[in-house]
């Protein structure tokens, strides 16, 4: 009789008929603050998209709005200059991350070591981080500028030519802009990477040096592993956000010259704001929340496998 009693005895703590311990009523309501901002700003109008995706929203006040189902995604299956986007897009994505990725670890190797004014250089190789996108955008504008640009002019003087229109052509439209996107990027992952990096301990590189380890096996036996998790992460997460540009390229070529630059947030903006389609700009947006959050899932199920076989 005794042992029944105490199972009924509500825990310390616990609220008699809720279930609920005190403690945790009181971190839902230190939750909420954060929740509710999350939830208007960023869930509800995800909801809204995909809602919208499923009708034949367009602007304009007298437009009617109706229910036509998955109509805009079969058109969407049709659609080339989407799929076209789409395809630039993803080597948009992988020539920015990749790059960004190995200049990133160079920096970060190099940063980590004992070098002389390092505090400065630290502060210095964050300085693209600071500048607002547009900013970016247009001072890269005047450096790639045919006429009085810094590269142009530089290889005039260099005798390599009298110069290119860097962001006007259709072959050195996309790698010009990766280029600048790959300098934009190049902080945060040298930030990432070089936290990383602090976090290993010193003694294992002198343990390895005294075995008789170069440089390049102390790097992968000892480095590399305790680095991985941080590098898959903000490889991760750098593939997902080049993915969804659409300021940096918008401010150097609005997505020309000839749509070769034109990324899938450019293309669902113009289809949104130029021709007013709505509800198939809601469409491809769609499409690319799939595609992120596919990826977000093998990369969780990736770090998940990891966990268990460490």
């Amino acid at each position: 009789m005794t042992e029944v009693a105490e199972a009924r005895t509500p825990a310390a703590g616990t609220r008699p008929g809720t279930g609920l311990r005190t403690s945790d009523r009181g971190a839902w309501f230190l939750v909420l603050p954060a929740l509710i901002p999350i939830l208007l700003l960023s869930a509800g109008p995800l909801l809204y998209g995909v809602l919208l995706a499923f009708t034949d929203a367009q602007s304009g006040r007298t437009a009617t709005t109706r229910w036509i189902g998955a109509l805009n995604f079969r058109d969407l299956l049709h659609d080339t200059l989407f799929w076209e986007s789409f395809r630039i897009g993803l080597v948009w994505a992988a020539g920015v991350t990749v790059p960004q990725f190995l200049l990133a670890l160079g920096l970060a190797l190099l940063l980590n070591q004992d070098l002389r004014l390092r505090g400065l250089a630290r502060a210095l190789a964050i300085v693209p981080w600071a500048m607002p996108e547009v900013v970016v955008g247009i001072m890269w504008r005047l450096v790639y500028d045919p006429d009085a640009g810094v590269l142009n002019e530089t290889l005039r003087d260099l005798g390599l030519g009298s110069g290119r229109a860097w962001l006007s052509g259709l072959a050195t439209a996309l790698p010009a802009v990766i280029v600048v996107g790959v300098w934009a990027g190049l902080p945060q992952t040298t930030v990432a990477l070089l936290a990383g990096l602090q976090n290993v301990p010193r003694e294992l590189h002198e343990a390895a040096a005294v075995d008789g380890a170069g440089a390049w096996r102390r790097f992968r036996t000892v480095t590399w592993p305790a680095l991985r998790p941080v590098a898959l992460a903000i490889t991760a997460l750098n593939l997902i956000w080049n993915l969804n540009s659409f300021g940096l390229v918008y401010v150097l070529t609005g997505g020309g010259p000839g749509g070769k630059t034109r990324l899938p947030m450019l293309f669902a903006y113009e289809e949104a704001f130029r021709y007013g389609q709505f509800g198939y700009a809601a469409a491809m947006g769609c499409v690319l929340v799939a595609v992120v959050s596919v990826l977000l899932a093998v990369f969780l199920a990736g770090r998940l496998r990891g966990g268990e076989d460490a």
